[in-house]
Formats: C-alpha cells, structure tokens, sequence
C-alpha cells in the first residue's frame, strides 16, 4: 500500500525519461498501464537478454507497470485509450506535442473525455521558444547545457558526455515531483491540468545552479564556474595501490585531517587554514592532497580518515557496488524470480515511509502481457477484446496476470 495506492496512470512513454518517472510513480503505489506498439518499447532490444524483448533497460526502467499493445492510428485503438483515459488520474507522454496533436491526443481533446486528468508531457523543450517541434535525446541536452564543456575544463580538454543518461533521470525525477503536486491541486480544487516538463529548461537551471557563478550578475564579475567543481585534482585520488574517495570539506575535518596526519605545516598555511583561504586557492589544495594520499595504501587510508571521521568512501566500480558491504547490509540488489527471465538482480526503492512503505508492485512485463485484463477493466467484452485483436488494434501475449 504505497502513498500513491489508487492512482491510475496511463503510461504513453518510452526508452527511458518517461519510463523511469512511470516506474517510480508505479513503485510508489500507482497503477502504470504502459502503452506500447506491436514491437514494444525500443529498450526491450538494449542489451544481452534470456529472451527477446527482455532487455536489462527494459527491465529496470519498466516495472510496477503492467503492459498493453495498441495501434493508436487506428480509431477502435484511440477510443480503446480514450476509454482508459476517462477512467484514469495521470497521462504521461514523452513525444512532442506536435506528435500527440497528429494522434488526436492533444490536451483539449483528452480534457474534454476527462477534465480531472493530470496531463504531463516530458519532452525537449518549452513551447514558448524557437526549439519548440526539435527532437532531443539526453546526449544533446547534456551538450546544450554545458556539460561536455566543463568535462573538457576538467580533463585533458576533449568535451565528453557524461556516461550516463543523467538527462533522461534528473528530467523524470522532476517530472515525478511535478506530477505529485499536480495531484494534491487536483484533490484539492477538483481540476486537472496540463503539465509541461522540458529537457533544457531543467537541465540548464540544475547545472547552472552551480555554476553560474559571477554571471550572476549584472555586469557580471567573472565568466561563470564553481572553481571547486572544475579544480583537474577533484577526483579520486591515487592511493599507493589504488584509488579513494575523499573530501576533505569544513574547518573541522581539516583540523581533523591535519591531526591524523601530522601536517602541521598545513594548519599554520593560509591556503589551507581557513575555508575561504582554500576556496580561493583550491586548485593548490586538491593538488597537495593528491601528492599525500599517494603515500599509503587504500585500506590505510581508509582506516585512518574513517577513524578522524574525515569524509571518505571506496571507488567502485559496477561488479563491486554489488559487494558494497552497506548495500549487501541493507538488501538494495535483491536477487528476485521473474515470472519468464528467471533469476533477476532488481534495485530497492530507495525512499522509505513509515505509514505507507512503498515497494515493486510487479516485475517488469511481456510485451502485452496484461491487455485483456486491461480492457476488460473498463468493459470490453470478451467479444470486443476478440475483434480488436482480429482487426489488428490489440495483441495479446501468452501470460496474463
């Protein structure tokens, strides 16, 4: 009985911005219906899989939901949706809005079948601007919004993306936040509305709360950057046989940290002495760690910093984040039986509640794995669950829940 328990969403979202917020909403209680075409969400077919269509990406952005195909273009499969609509609290759709206009889905028409809808569109760009109809996929928003930029500042000054679809997740997040309030409104007034959660827009106010700096300002006084993030020499440090992960941060882990290593000559150093004596000279402080944590081995150190309560934590990589002895503790990659994949590893939801504690309502489905229960719950006969499949509106899989 998650907090969410009762919420119906239809889910009109694929690969994985609008997945990943699906999924969350789904694993916080609601009930995900993911709409998909003949040939399934395109992440089905990313990486190795036990059977086709059962992709890692697929089965990690894509349970507590349960899955329908549907021929949109054709009209028995847009009323069969309209139909679900009427009966349900959230759209979420991660095409452009142009393209749900072409489909006859646009927020006029699906308010009219259900004016109490939460209507949320996760997609590039505002509406208000030139980008409006451009495509946008995580690479180029991360691209639009500096990123590969300050990698270069950082690194050996190629511009790299960040690998990970840190776009596509910071994206649904918000648009799970947004989606949330957009509820309370609605239970509050009675009155759904259209929501709007665009890539640039919030990719550029998460990275530039950081780093826009002196253009704060008007003129501004510097050209923008938080000079500890950009320092070369923030990053894992080399230890004598591998690397760790440390910050040194406020007054008292650096006297702490002066203590536990006898650097004397670094308290009485204006540059390290103070907090805005190493803002200021940040470049030289992380550079002089560096040189010092190449002199003892990881696990020294890392008894040692653990010990004088100093910030530090191991470098993983992904096998040995599985073996993180606090994850293991806490159980966050359990090890679960799906119905076809057989043994699975799945991921804890990460927040807990102490009156609703939310959890996986399902793994993820076959492609279709629940369309006539689907249809039938909005009353669809047996005969007209029959002929939709006959006239190609509808598929059924072999498994039903």
């Amino acid at each position: 009985m998650g907090p969410l328990q009762g919420v119906k969403i239809i889910d009109l979202t694929t690969v994985l911005m609008g997945p990943y917020a699906t999924q969350t909403l789904g694993d916080y209680g609601a009930d995900v219906i993911k709409i998909e075409t003949f040939d399934g969400d395109v992440t089905r077919l990313i990486g190795p899989t036990r059977h086709p269509g059962m992709g890692p990406v697929f089965l990690n952005t894509n349970r507590s939901k349960r899955s329908i195909c549907l021929d949109l273009k054709k009209d028995a499969g847009r009323d069969a949706l309209l139909r679900l609509i009427a009966a349900s609290d959230v759209l979420v759709y991660n095409v452009r809005p142009q393209a749900m206009e072409r489909l006859r889905l646009g927020y006029g028409v699906v308010a009219a079948v259900n004016p109490r809808l939460i209507y949320a569109g996760v997609f590039g760009f505002g509406q208000d601007g030139p980008y409006a109809a451009k495509p946008a996929y995580d690479d180029l928003i991360q691209g639009a919004t500096a990123l590969p930029a300050l990698m270069a500042q950082t690194g050996d000054g190629v511009p790299r993306y960040v690998p990970n679809a840190l776009v596509d997740r910071i994206v649904g997040l918000t648009a799970v936040g947004a989606i949330c309030a957009s509820l309370v409104h609605r239970d509050r007034t009675g009155r759904g509305q259209r929501l709007d959660i665009p890539m640039f827009e919030t990719m550029a106010g998460f990275v530039m709360g950081d780093h826009m700096g002196g253009l704060t300002y008007e003129p501004p006084l510097d050209r923008g950057g938080y000079a500890r993030h950009l320092s070369r020499d923030r990053r894992p440090y080399k230890t004598s046989d591998g690397y760790i992960c440390v910050i040194v941060y406020n007054d008292k882990q650096w006297e702490n940290f002066f203590r536990a290593t006898g650097r004397d000559d670094l308290r009485g150093d204006p540059k390290f002495a103070t907090f805005a004596g190493r803002a200021v000279n940040i470049d030289t402080v992380y550079a002089e760690l560096a040189r010092i944590f190449q002199s003892r081995t990881t696990a020294e150190w890392s008894d040692l910093l653990s010990r004088a309560d100093v910030p530090v934590m191991p470098m993983h990589d992904l096998e040995s984040m599985l073996q993180d002895p606090h994850l293991v503790a806490t159980k966050f990659f359990p090890v679960v039986d799906h119905p076809t994949e057989g043994a699975i590893r799945t991921m804890k939801v990460s927040a807990t509640w102490s009156d609703t504690p939310a959890e996986p309502a399902r793994l993820a489905p076959r492609l279709g794995e629940h369309g006539e229960k689907i249809l039938g719950e909005v009353g669809f006969s047996a005969d007209e669950i029959a002929a939709l499949v006959r006239d190609g509106v509808t598929k059924t899989a072999s498994l039903q829940d």
